[in-house]
């Protein structure tokens, strides 16, 4: 395929893997490239009976050798996991660009190489971390000793999005392996191919039949539905739309199965006066524009502070106009594709309604004509509004593509109400120099994580997680190893 990284072989048809082996299937579906349209591969779709085989698999390996060993020798084998996808690293950079449309230069620097990062960072946490220790004396003159273990959670679901396969999927799959869980894994059905080779990659690091099992399907009615509502899962972690989350966790109810959802957002970026305006205005444009805006931190909602406000408004007019749309490994490129074309026509019903709700279109607002095979792709034109008012539907729903609201405001207090204002609250960027309004802005937002002066980075060892409609718990660091693990509490009398 023209202007793509050479397609794995491996990935047609793209197979389940389950109990150690590659599994097809009766039914199939097209996993269709965003780019222009083109069908990469026929996908096996799991039905309710190989979800069923995954899950007893992942128990039966739970009880076998996996589950014994330490957690030294399954951060050894974790370790070999993230070299395997290091000697395929243009396969997974291939599966991300075909899958997804983004830029070759992104699925490089941040997708597959976080996919790696994320074995060796949560094989070391686990391998290096303890319990914790107390001694009491009682009442009575006893002395008591209490200390805490670590076991496996047990059988863990998870269900990964489509907007950054790799890098999510294994965010997930790294620290419960490291925890000594066994996994079944449900990726997006429009992201199937990085998944499977991962599963190539844990086959060929020679982790135990059963450990790490995928399957391919949608969510009613077929895999996903099949996999959050078997009984026999202990654990289910999600990434994706709120109303979505809602959903399994209504089946997670039964057998009151543990969970942590990381959903959607309706960022805000605040920009104060005092603010690097060039800098300011660079890092709107990544937060907003990122991965065509497809992004759960991408900021959509954009607050300046109301001297500066046109200036800063024609200033991101200019940069984001200057935005290359094109193929992916065009150099210079900055935008690809939306996921797909289904997406595209909501993304665009948005764009419609902005307008009638009264937004002035600043740019955008369009779909781009190339004159070639990307005419059959699902590009959109990044979109800047202003003049909307916070009650509009278009400031208070997520879009999930490349476009943002910018309205002014007046006082401190003012701009930290409208943030918090929304049903969201997974993240936030303040823009200053005064490192005291810095601290007191950024504590004061209802948000998982706020950025000052940056976006879009978060040393692993942290948590992450979002408030309300945004999800529920915290993983990342400790919090991983602390959602994937059964922690007991031994209490031993001395005396």
């Amino acid at each position: 395929m023209p202007h793509l990284v050479p397609w794995p072989a491996s990935l047609s048809p793209t197979r389940n893997y389950v109990d150690g082996a590659f599994a097809t299937t009766a039914k199939t579906f097209p996993n269709i490239c965003p780019i222009n349209g083109v069908k990469l591969a026929d996908v096996h779709e799991a039905d309710a009976g190989l979800v069923d085989r995954a899950v007893q698999a992942a128990r039966k390996a739970l009880n076998g050798p996996w589950g014994s060993m330490s957690p030294a020798e399954r951060a050894a084998v974790l370790h070999k996991v993230a070299d395997g996808i290091e000697r395929r690293f243009e396969d997974f950079v291939a599966a991300e660009v075909a899958d997804t449309g983004r830029p070759v230069a992104q699925a490089r620097t941040l997708d597959v190489y976080r996919g790696v990062a994320n074995f060796r960072t949560f094989a070391d946490l686990v391998r290096l971390a303890g319990g914790e220790t107390f001694d009491m004396r009682t009442a009575d003159g006893q002395d008591i000793m209490n200390y805490t273990v670590r076991k496996p959670h047990g059988v863990v679901g998870i269900i990964s999005p489509w907007n950054l396969p790799l890098l999510l999927l294994t965010w997930k799959v790294a620290p419960a392996l490291a925890c000594g869980n066994t996994v079944v894994v449900k990726p997006s059905e429009e992201t199937p191919s990085s998944a499977t080779l991962l599963a190539e990659v844990m086959h060929e690091a020679g982790v135990p039949p059963g450990v790490f099992n995928l399957l391919h399907g949608f969510g009613p009615d077929s895999a996903g539905e099949f996999l959050t509502r078997h009984p026999e899962l202990d654990a289910i972690t999600f990434t994706g739309e709120s109303r979505t989350g809602s959903t399994i966790m209504k089946a997670a109810a039964e057998g009151v199965r543990e969970v942590s959802f990381e959903l959607g957002g309706k960022n805000a970026a605040v920009v104060f006066a005092d603010a690097d305006f060039d800098e300011a205005v660079a890092g709107v444009i990544r937060s907003s524009f990122t991965n065509s805006g497809q992004v759960c931190l991408c900021s959509e909602r954009v607050y300046v502070e109301r001297p500066i406000f046109d200036r800063f408004v024609a200033a991101l007019k200019e940069k984001t106009e200057a935005l290359k749309i094109g193929f992916p490994d065009e150099s210079g490129v900055n935008m690809g594709s939306l996921i797909s074309h289904g997406h595209r026509d909501k993304v665009l019903s948005y764009f419609k309604l902005a307008v009638e709700e009264g937004a002035t279109v600043v740019t955008g607002g369009g779909v781009p004509q190339f004159g070639d095979e990307r005419d059959n792709g699902a590009f959109v034109q990044p979109t800047i509004w202003t003049g909307l008012p916070d009650t509009a539907r278009c400031v208070r729903e997520e879009v999930f593509g490349p476009v943002c609201h910018i309205a002014p405001f007046d006082t401190e207090e003012e701009v930290i109400a409208r943030v918090n204002d929304s049903p969201y609250g997974l993240a936030a960027c303040v823009w200053t120099t005064n490192l005291k309004r810095a601290h007191n802005v950024s504590r004061q937002f209802r948000v998982g994580i706020a950025w000052v002066n940056t976006w879009f980075l978060r040393d692993l060892r942290t948590p992450f997680g979002g408030a309300k409609l945004s999800g529920l718990g915290r993983e990342g660091g400790r919090h991983s190893l602390d959602f994937y693990s059964e922690i007991s509490n031994i209490c031993i009398r001395l005396s």
